[in-house]
């Protein structure tokens, strides 16, 4: 893709352009494009951080207002499945009215609809207040990308993309630590708190450092019909991802959402060739680059997502670590994050994102094999050692992926390319968790029957042999307080046992996975339109 945006920074009597690479100087904070990362990234640290640390909380919730485990399942599914329908609308808003704008909206909403749950005194305004969540935060993540493109020259841009990544990556994995924390010693409503003082640091700094940027000829109609047919397709499709471990992946319903889902997809594409401006135009995929950095991005969170899903129940219920001592544990990943984020933009910007995005892949399958290897009896060494290479391998990916995707989109469309970006992050975590659930469930449900019959105990119904296997597949030990200590200590060894046989498997998955996506980065190269954004205009 070769388009390029021509942007007007001057006067209208006076038509010379500035430079790609020298953006014109605004004054004072206003505009300084490290004061607008600094604000953007504080927008999307809540988002982020809302997406794990409310796991820990979700216990303390169910206690207090007594819901059910599937009630408390919404609580973390309704979040997740209102950002990724709204992602790529919410970039095109962004495109429409300018990214400064939809950014601010969404920090209000975000922090606004964060205080209404904490006010809750029921299951259903805390899901439904978690969806209002997802849709603001839907906005806050392309509009934030889109700010980055149109602020730094493109010599600058992977270093900045770098550190928004390593915020993003640091509150993912540091939402269990701050969660443990807050619902231990505050209350589990503190969870949701403090992201309205948070908010409203975001709100003041974007206000008086954020300037709204917009291409030339960005789009200026909306592709209604385009909207309902990808938001449709993505509904059907994460729902599926949602619902098929309850369902199984054999159940008519699964399978039915799942041809709903492509048959929307094929919809929609047949009707973007149709409209004058398409919410998606498909000549956006005709860079190979671009499409290559999407589908990098739904394998890296396959691997990432997935294999770190199981890894939080091997450190509590097989450890038997307390929420925060797993958060703690969990620091290697997050702090090679940190650091790797923005050294991973300097070698990107030096060496183009073909060779750090193809050794990031390499580390993280390497990583995820480490993960295999884990038992009962792995030090925190051990431990400590894959979680970092993990750490390592993923930095590179996270910034190269999104400056491939960002950078291969011309600058009238960085709001959507943004909101592909974060789809497909979103979409390759859920098939993750998916996938790799369905794989641990197939190989507990075969190993447990054989290892509890060989450890001598008691044969079970098939309806006891159900909830036991449920019970392994997070970790869990099916002891009763009523069960002799002798006999309690052969099942915890046997469930622990084949928990961690299942978690191999996952991981050995998850690595595979992470061969493939080695292999998509080579087919990757440095944004074509990066350098549009230098010299955007401002409004």
């Amino acid at each position: 893709m070769t388009s390029q945006t021509t942007i007007d920074t001057t006067g209208p009597g006076d038509k010379a352009s500035a430079a790609p690479s020298d953006p014109p100087p605004a004054p004072g904070l206003r505009g300084h494009p490290w004061f607008t990362l600094i604000t953007v990234a504080v927008g999307v640290m809540m988002v982020a951080l809302d997406g794990t640390i409310v796991a820990i909380a979700n216990p303390a919730i169910q206690k207090d207002l007594g819901a059910t485990f599937a009630q408390v399942q919404w609580i973390t599914n309704g979040y997740f499945l209102a950002l990724a329908v709204s992602l790529i609308t919410a970039g095109k808003l962004g495109d429409r009215f300018g990214h400064r704008q939809t950014f601010l909206i969404g920090v209000v909403g975000f922090a606004a609809a964060s205080g209404a749950i904490g006010l809750s005194d029921s299951i259903a305004l805390v899901v439904t207040f978690r969806v209002l969540q997802g849709l603001f935060g839907a906005l806050l993540m392309p509009a934030a990308l889109g700010l980055l493109r149109a602020t730094f020259p493109a010599e600058k841009l992977n270093m900045a993309i770098g550190i928004w990544g390593m915020v993003i990556g640091a509150s993912t994995a540091g939402g269990p630590i701050l969660g443990g924390v807050l619902v231990e010693h505050v209350s589990w409503q503190s969870v949701f708190f403090i992201n309205v003082p948070v908010g409203l640091v975001a709100l003041v700094l974007g206000v008086l450092i954020l300037l709204d940027h917009r291409a030339e000829n960005a789009p200026r109609s909306f592709d209604l019909l385009g909207i309902a047919l990808l938001s449709a397709a993505m509904f059907c499709l994460v729902w599926a991802l949602i619902k098929a471990p309850t369902w199984g992946w054999g159940d008519g319903k699964t399978w039915a959402f799942v041809i709903g889902s492509a048959a929307l997809f094929a919809a929609f594409a047949f009707w973007e060739t149709k409209v004058k401006e398409p919410l998606i135009p498909l000549a956006l995929f005709r860079s190979v680059p671009l499409s290559a950095g999407v589908v990098l991005m739904v394998l890296m969170a396959i691997a990432f997502m997935g294999g770190l899903f199981f890894v939080t129940f091997y450190l509590q219920n097989v450890h038997g670590m307390k929420p925060i001592d797993a958060g703690m544990h969990l620091l290697p990943l997050t702090g090679m994050m940190i650091v790797g984020s923005p050294l991973a933009g300097a070698l990107i910007t030096k060496l183009g994102p073909r060779i750090p995005l193809a050794g990031g892949m390499a580390a993280t399958a390497i990583a995820m094999y480490g993960m295999s290897t884990l038992d009962t009896d792995t030090g925190s060494a051990v431990m400590s050692l894959w979680f970092a290479l993990l750490g390592l391998g993923l930095a590179p990916v996270m910034v190269g992926a999104t400056e491939v995707i960002v950078g291969n989109a011309p600058m009238e469309l960085s709001g959507v390319a943004g909101g592909l970006q974060q789809a497909a992050m979103q979409i390759g975590g859920s098939l993750g968790t998916a996938v790799l659930g369905a794989v641990m469930a197939s190989k507990v449900d075969g190993d447990l029957p054989g290892n509890w019959t060989a450890a001598g105990l008691p044969e079970l119904t098939p309806a006891q042999l159900d909830q036991a296997s449920e019970a392994v597949q997070v970790g869990v030990a099916p002891v009763t307080p009523e069960t002799p200590a002798e006999v309690a200590a052969k099942i915890t060894d046997v469930a622990h046992d084949t928990f961690i046989s299942g978690m191999s498997l996952a991981s050995l998955v998850a690595a595979g996975v992470a061969v493939v996506a080695v292999f998509v980065a080579l087919l990757t190269k440095r944004g074509e339109n990066a350098e549009a954004g230098a010299g955007v205009g401002h409004i």
